[in-house]
């Protein structure tokens, strides 16, 4: 049986930022991918958009780490020379109840020290997005979108090059706490014995924490799948900036708003519908809830105009109807499992956060 140091469960963007960290410092590493590729799952199927910080609670994870990370994930695009473009983003009041929500956020931000808000009144807003109907909107400048293929890639190429090995293909289907080591079970064979264990499994995560025996019921680490569809616009992007609406009360999603790609493509979404099993097919019949989602934001825009593109699942934490969850990062010293780091709810902002969270993750470790 081969024997590491550190093992890692999960090639998605986050799994190969801890990967990519870990290797500059300790060497006998392995990454560990079920999929025959980095990131099939959630890192894949997104906005790709990398966010400022201003939906979060203060001092919760998600808002430290997404600040944290914007200005990492910024830095290291240029470095490496991947695709992104700091576009900036406005999120739209469209009646005076939302203008007080809106407000709210603002201050939300401003406590997550977000730089550069501010307000636009609708005046301003005409002149900045003349085909953007609202009464006020809070203007985010460092909001933009990165070419996420190019970053797991680069991410990727980083580990490997500092001795990291990747392996594809290779599926975790038993853990086991042995002597003050974890035996794995790899694609059905007890074949790998590692000290460390960073648990990064994405959607698969709970069941991988429930294999090395922590209690996720207890703990609270069961994952709820929801789902998110996009439908693209037929026709050339008549927006400059990200554009969104003001978010639903619980933050279960971010509401249907308006993506640009590197391209210049525009696509609107994800909606936000929990599922029980992970599919990523987009219902035609969806359409008409996206035109009647958007239609007040854009009127020139015609329901044949949008077309099925793509779907995701979110790994939330939260189940329908429950209220703010934070991401989980623990080592599991406390529950009988020194070693053992989660990474539990992995969701948005978890592409923005990546970089931090690979820090953090070896913060936590402590590792020297």
């Amino acid at each position: 049986m081969d024997k590491v140091g550190i093992t890692i469960i999960g090639a998605g963007v986050i799994g190969l930022a801890i990967a990519a960290e870990l290797s500059k410092k300790h060497k006998d590493i392995v990454l560990l991918e079920k999929e025959s590729s980095f990131g099939q799952g959630t890192s894949s199927r997104n906005s790709e958009v990398i966010h400022a910080g201003i939906y979060y609670p203060k001092d919760s994870l998600k808002a430290k780490l997404c600040v944290e990370g914007n200005r990492l994930l910024y830095k290291y695009c240029q470095e490496h020379k991947i695709p992104h473009k700091r576009l900036g983003k406005i999120i739209v009041a469209v009646n005076d109840g939302e203008v007080r929500q809106l407000e709210n956020l603002m201050k939300r931000g401003e406590e997550n020290w977000v730089r550069g808000l501010r307000f636009m009144m609708g005046a301003e807003l005409a002149k900045f997005e003349p085909a953007v109907k609202g009464v006020k909107a809070l203007y985010s400048p460092d909001t933009g979108i990165v070419d996420s293929h190019q970053l797991m890639k680069a991410l990727e190429r980083e580990a490997e090059s500092n001795g990291v090995t990747v392996a594809y293909g290779s599926e975790v289907r038993g853990v086991r706490y042995e002597g003050g080591e974890y035996v794995l079970n790899v694609n059905g064979e007890e074949s790998l014995k590692t000290e460390r264990l960073i648990n990064s499994g994405g959607l698969f995560a709970d069941r991988i924490a429930a294999m090395a025996g922590v209690d996720i019921d207890k703990e609270k680490y069961r994952l709820y799948f929801c789902k998110g569809e996009y439908f693209s616009y037929s026709k050339p992007s008549f927006l400059k900036h990200l554009v969104y609406p003001v978010p639903e009360q619980d933050i279960k999603g971010l509401g249907i708003h308006a993506v640009l790609d590197l391209a210049g493509g525009l696509k609107f979404g994800p909606n936000a519908e929990y599922v029980n099993n992970i599919e990523y097919n987009v219902d035609p019949a969806h359409r008409r809830s996206f035109y009647n989602a958007i239609k007040d934001f854009y009127p020139m825009v015609r329901e044949d105009e949008l077309s099925p593109d793509q779907a995701g699942i979110r790994p939330k934490l939260q189940g329908p109807g429950q209220g703010f969850r934070d991401f989980v990062i623990r080592e599991e010293s406390s529950s009988g499992f020194p070693g053992l780091i989660n990474l539990i709810g992995m969701e948005s902002p978890g592409l923005t956060s990546c970089l931090a969270i690979g820090k953090y993750s070896i913060d936590i470790a402590r590792l020297p």
